[in-house]
């Protein structure tokens, strides 16, 4: 047997000797259930569009009828967890993404899925912060909560390859309900074992539900994302994006002032006075906003302007998805003898090195070799950026761990929904500039130019990129294509700059001292 091995057992034989198995294995199955549901929308969106036939913004709505709730609530579900117990969340939410999913499976109409995503996101909601806080606070020692951080961000990740395998199983041309309904028998499982194996347990004291704070941060973060959403999809100009940024500052602001004020805070700012809690929480939103970004901006290159097949697209998609799983031993080991400070600036470093390479790829360059190069940095720096900020976890005391983990849950969220919105925003403007400068000088006759433009009004370089080359106005595909691997350049490009920004951030500021273990919960 060899040392490092040894040490594997004992690493194994520690974390069960605090936290059960059959509770790490039910949160983490919550945990992989709620990313799950949350990558589906995305893995099936152009069956949905060749089945439902929605508009553009109706179809990104899919999405983002899941993402409001589960950003919004986070830290409501936090402070339920502490006051109802971790256990009725880990089964409400289960519950409730089961009957989401059930709903979407259903649905004869776009808008029933919106329905169906809402009420998914609201289970979702409910379980990223209680199974978070289920496998932090039920250990006692620092070499086993680094076990479980790892466990936990490995099954988190394990989500989206639960989602890609879901999605496969609906084949190259199959029905885009069999991975909703699919989901739905995961959350029947959860929610048992969740009954089955995880104990009664509440916070120590026990929260208040500050439904002032509760009102504020809802208002304020439900219309930042909406005025994100609809100026990518819209006009950044356009009178409702405007005042949903005024009232999303307004709110924010006043909820902050409303927490600063009251004795039983929804969120202690406090919290933030910790530099390291501090640099995870910007990073949380920086550098999933890079990652995910990078994950849309590789799912719009390779499926569809690319128009590769669901195999290719999805070898694209595990080198993102499968390092947190696959590099599980050498994170938990990493977690338990180096700063998280350490492994957060690599992972992010890693990330902006392995953007960078994809945004100088061609997008005449269909190889599969060349996308998993430029992937796989991306995909490790993820697994070590995941780990270290959820480990924020750690600077929390047994009473500040129900909110602590609906933070971080909430702030990593907030970056899974603001990169792939800003994102596209800014690779298909930019293609839409690139394609009409290039357009207007092609050797083109006016007639076609003007049925291409046409085409490009509705649909913008997509809709171009998707007309046949045979057919009258597929003398502008070659254009449009250009135009958008011109775009997703860029897009890569600003996910590189923004996690070497939060890399840089983490260099320069000295974290400070959290506090120890984090003590048992009363059961």
């Amino acid at each position: 047997m060899s040392i490092e091995t040894a040490h594997s057992r004992d690493r194994i034989r520690d974390l069960a000797s605090e936290l059960p198995k059959g509770t790490l294995v039910a949160a983490c199955l919550a945990v992989c259930l709620a990313q799950a549901a949350l990558s589906i929308p995305a893995s099936v969106s152009a069956l949905l569009q060749a089945a439902l036939k929605p508009t553009g913004t109706q179809l990104t709505w899919t999405s983002n009828a899941f993402l409001l709730p589960l950003v919004a609530l986070a830290l409501t579900f936090g402070a339920l967890g502490d006051r109802l117990g971790l256990k009725r969340l880990l089964i409400g939410g289960a519950v409730l993404i089961t009957a989401g999913e059930a709903v979407t499976a259903a649905a004869d109409g776009i808008h029933q899925v919106w329905v169906g995503q809402a009420i998914t996101g609201v289970g979702a909601a409910a379980l990223f912060p209680s199974s978070l806080t289920t496998v932090t606070t039920g250990t006692r020692t620092a070499r086993a909560r680094a076990g479980a951080i790892a466990v936990y961000a490995a099954a988190l990740a394990g989500g989206g390859l639960v989602a890609l395998a879901l999605r496969g199983a609906s084949g190259e041309d199959g029905s885009w309900r069999w991975p909703f309904a699919l989901a739905a028998g995961l959350g029947v499982l959860s929610a048992l074992l969740s009954q089955l194996l995880t104990p009664n347990s509440s916070s120590v004291q026990g929260r208040s539900l500050d439904l002032a704070g509760q009102v504020l941060v809802g208002i304020g973060l439900l219309a930042l994302l909406y005025a994100v959403v609809e100026g990518g999809a819209s006009d950044w100009n356009d009178t409702g994006v405007i005042v949903g940024f005024v009232v999303a500052v307004v709110f924010l602001g006043l909820f902050i002032v409303a927490e600063s004020r009251t004795q039983t805070p929804l969120l202690r700012l406090g919290l933030f006075a910790d530099p390291a809690f501090a640099i995870s929480s910007f990073a949380a939103v920086v550098g999933m906003f890079a990652y995910f970004g990078t994950v849309y901006a590789v799912g719009v290159r390779v499926g569809v302007v690319q128009d590769q097949s669901l195999f290719h697209l999805a070898g694209a998609v595990s080198v993102l998805s499968a390092p947190p799983v696959l590099l599980l031993p050498v994170i938990w080991r990493l977690l338990e003898l180096v700063s998280s400070r350490w492994t957060l600036t690599t992972g992010l470093l890693l990330i902006a090195a392995g953007a960078f390479i994809a945004a100088s790829l061609s997008i005449s360059d269909k190889s599969l070799g060349s996308i998993i190069l430029a992937l796989a940095p991306v995909g490790v720096g993820f697994a070590l950026t995941l780990a270290s900020v959820t480990s924020a976890v750690n600077t929390a005391s047994i009473h500040d761990a129900g909110m602590t983990g609906a933070t971080v849950s909430m702030l990593r969220n907030l970056g899974c929904a603001l990169g792939p919105a800003l994102i596209g925003a800014i690779a298909l403007r930019h293609a839409a500039s690139a394609f009409d400068a290039d357009l207007a000088s092609a050797p083109l006759p006016p007639q076609a130019k003007g049925a291409i433009g046409a085409i490009a009004d509705m649909g913008g370089p997509l809709a171009v990129n998707a007309v046949p080359q045979s057919s009258p106005t597929g003398a502008a595909n070659s254009i449009a294509f250009e135009a958008l691997g011109s775009g997703l350049s860029l897009g890569f490009a600003v996910c590189g700059v923004a996690a070497l920004v939060a890399c840089a951030l983490g260099v320069a500021v000295r974290p400070g001292h959290g506090p120890g273990p984090v003590p048992e919960q009363n059961s």
